[in-house]
């Protein structure tokens, strides 16, 4: 499957566009392939794309008082931006650093703008991936909150089990918010089971 057929699939899961809407709005999009280390977005630059992970991973973080904390990770067949940047036009917090090679789409945001002004079934979608974001970010805050580290290691691992033993334990250890010995010991417990 083709990088823009695997994002169609995933576009029309929110809602199917008419054969027309569907050709316009491709028209527009960017496929294009990044290396390991590469970034799709650095603190300080106004985010101007939505990307769509066809193949790769990513880890968002900042960085204060010299520190990296890793915030989030997205893998295959998941969206990426620095939404906070995309929608209020103000320099991005974060950088986003591809963990390995990566087939994207990616979604230039005027062009969105555009096509929501233009097509319904454009807006509804772009409500849609927003709904789903907000609660894909309550869940994690709420996971945060209420689960132990083992148990946010575990559903990190249920998303991409093959990638998540592949990420540094210091970027792991950042993202569940404990030490790297102690995801360590983690991570031997669970092989264990």
């Amino acid at each position: 499957m083709t990088a823009l057929q695997s994002f169609q699939q995933a576009i029309y899961k929110f809602y199917p566009l008419t054969p027309a809407e569907w050709e316009d709005f491709s028209a527009k999009l960017i496929i294009k392939k990044y290396l390991k280390g590469d970034f799709l977005a650095r603190e300080g630059q106004v985010e101007n794309f939505i990307y769509f992970l066809h193949k790769g991973a990513t880890r968002n973080y900042f960085l204060r008082d010299g520190k990296e904390f890793t915030v989030d990770f997205h893998f295959e067949g998941e969206m990426v931006t620095a939404y906070y940047s995309l929608i209020t036009r103000e320099p991005s917090t974060i950088f986003i650093e591809l963990l390995e090679d990566a087939d994207i789409v990616a979604i230039p945001f005027r062009f969105l703008q555009e096509f929501y002004n233009k097509y319904h079934h454009g807006e509804r979608i772009g409500r849609l991936v927003a709904e789903y974001q907000y609660v894909r970010r309550l869940k994690k805050e709420m996971e945060l909150l209420s689960l132990t580290a083992e148990e946010r290691y575990i559903a990190l691992l249920q998303r991409n089990p093959a990638l998540v033993q592949q990420i540094s334990v210091k970027h792991l250890s950042s993202f569940l918010g404990i030490q790297p010995e102690s995801l360590s010991r983690i991570r031997k417990q669970h092989a264990r089971n």
